[in-house]
């Protein structure tokens, strides 16, 4: 009987197999004589345009917002990067670029520098934050936008640029020469006590991992036994600098994420390929909402491995890999080209853009659809919405008051005045705002203008406008304008009510001035409620063990 039948159905399985080859090239042709077909439609229609139109058009510009809207139908991380952008973008992933080192932006009069990076030519030669930019070499630059002048200071590295700014009332000028500016992943590293290092990444551009790893050994030398490495507000980077990160807490061997994608030459598993520096030590992550990317990757790897005690906020849940592609005439492409998933199995994707709700927008996936993984100590891990972390810290919004004195730069000015009357202060980690310091600061803001809202008045407002549409309105106006004057903030009682997060804001601010980007950070990591139930962690080991253990979930 099997010998009757082995005839016919190897012939069956072959006429199915070129049937399927026909369909399948058939399908293909058909996509790519609609591509042409399009191509077409759409440089004709550029054609009769630049013929026809009224007025003059720029074809090059309309087909970079056409190419932009396209692309918009995708996702937000798929761009098209025309030839002059191509240094910006490359700026952007390895972190590099030749110039003055010093971020500026507009404060109204004109640009100023926000903050000089330290090393680096604007700060040795002596520019400080709050000065107002008038000229770079002859061109005046105080009605120019901050990327007008961002781009007149950078150029080719070794060539010189003279700056002119305003301090106070002295203009001065100052004579400096570009260098090579490499932003640092780790703006700050140290000891938060005698036994705890903690490590800020703010990146993952070129050599994020070797300043990890140096900042880890640095570290270790001076004793610390536990480490916090903090993730939040990390946008994230590049893929294999997350892999290197990982690698220096976990065993060689180890897969730390893989890449799926539809061609086969983007899927891709990245193991650890080295000896860690140390597979011991206590490692605690920080995250937020705004921890992305490269970022989710370190963080959800390390809580696959049960290697680290995750705190903070929910991460973005970005699980989307780009690719740079070159096109004709010097212009590239950033495409999604696949998804990451970490060791569990898990994707970490908030979003499916593939999926669109009826108002057109993308879809977050449901509760009801995420996936159950489990750790390597069996722990249940869940996809689909970014990081969860072990404990979370809900993160302390801001009064609307220290919105306005921050947004009005009050405290900007506050601090920069204070700077040039106070030759030194204490280091960052025990410099504080004192009671005649504030109140320096409240005279201060005598006659200057920081009026807001409450979020009292906010809902008061709210009432006011749902109730002028009842009929009974008229009747309830005098009651509803008795409410409105008890409400009726003063902006004096909120500077006191408020004034322990306002000081804290100053005193950021102030040790910006003298400590720079390094000094800021470390100032902010005091009474940082994160950072202090991190130690709490670190002080009680049978707690981590047990957040570790898979009981705990």
């Amino acid at each position: 009987m099997i010998q009757k039948f082995k005839r016919p159905l190897v012939l069956w399985f072959s006429a199915l197999l070129v049937l399927g080859g026909i369909v399948a090239f058939q399908a293909k042709n058909d996509r790519l004589f609609a591509i042409a077909k399009s191509i077409d439609i759409f440089a004709s229609l550029i054609r009769e345009l630049d013929t026809y139109y009224v007025d003059q058009i720029d074809p090059e510009q309309l087909l970079t917002v056409g190419i932009q809207a396209m692309l918009e139908e995708l996702d937000p991380y798929t761009e098209y990067i025309p030839e002059e952008e191509s240094d910006d973008f490359r700026r952007l992933t390895t972190g590099e670029y030749a110039g003055v080192g010093a971020l500026i932006g507009n404060r109204g009069e004109g640009n100023i520098v926000l903050m000089p990076y330290t090393g680096f030519p604007a700060q040795n030669a002596g520019i400080r934050i709050g000065d107002l930019l008038l000229k770079v070499d002859t061109v005046a630059v105080q009605k120019k936008t901050t990327s007008e002048v961002s781009e007149l200071l950078k150029g080719p590295a070794n060539t010189g640029v003279s700056v002119t700014v305003k301090r106070g009332s002295d203009t001065l000028q100052f004579s400096l020469n570009r260098k090579k500016i490499s932003l640092k992943n780790v703006p700050f590293y140290g000891k938060l006590d005698e036994k705890t290092g903690y490590i800020k990444l703010s990146d993952f551009t070129t050599n994020a991992s070797a300043e990890v790893r140096n900042a880890l050994v640095s570290l270790k030398a001076q004793g610390a036994t536990h480490l916090v490495l903090d993730l939040r507000d990390n946008p994230g980077g590049l893929i294999n600098e997350a892999v290197e990160i990982v690698n220096l807490f976990i065993p060689k061997g180890k897969e730390v994420v893989k890449t799926i994608g539809k061609l086969q030459q983007v899927n891709y598993t990245y193991k650890t390929t080295k000896t860690p520096v140390d597979k011991e030590i206590g490692v605690i992550v920080l995250i937020n909402e705004r921890s992305a990317s490269a970022a989710e990757i370190v963080a959800g790897a390390l809580q696959d491995y049960d290697r680290a005690v995750l705190l903070g906020q929910k991460s973005f849940g970005k699980g989307l890999v780009q690719t740079a592609l070159p096109l004709s005439f010097n212009t590239q492409i950033k495409i999604t080209t696949a998804k990451y998933y970490i060791p569990s199995g898990r994707c970490i994707q908030a979003i499916d853009y593939a999926k669109s709700r009826e108002d057109g927008s993308a879809g977050t996936v449901p509760d009801s659809l995420r996936k159950a993984f489990k750790t390597a100590n069996g722990r249940v891990v869940l996809d689909g919405a970014g990081i969860e972390p072990d404990e979370k810290v809900t993160e302390g919004s801001y009064a609307p008051i220290s919105y306005t004195l921050v947004a009005g730069n009050h405290v900007f000015d506050f601090a920069t005045q204070y700077f040039y009357k106070h030759p030194k202060v204490s280091s960052p980690s025990t410099f504080e705002v004192t009671e005649e310091v504030y109140a320096d600061f409240k005279k201060f803001l005598v006659g200057k203008e920081y009026d807001y809202t409450t979020y009292t008045e906010k809902s008061v407002q709210d009432m006011e406008k749902y109730l002028a549409k009842e009929p009974y309105f008229e009747t309830v106006k005098e009651q509803l304008e008795q409410i409105k004057a008890k409400v009726n903030h003063s902006k004096e009682n909120d500077l006191d009510t408020h004034k322990k997060e306002i000081k804290k804001i100053l005193s950021e601010e102030i040790i910006s001035r003298y400590y720079f980007q390094e000094g800021m950070i470390e100032a902010s990591l005091q009474g940082d409620p994160v950072i202090e139930l991190a130690k709490e962690y670190f002080a009680s080991p049978a707690r981590m063990s047990k957040v570790l253990a898979a009981s705990s979930k």
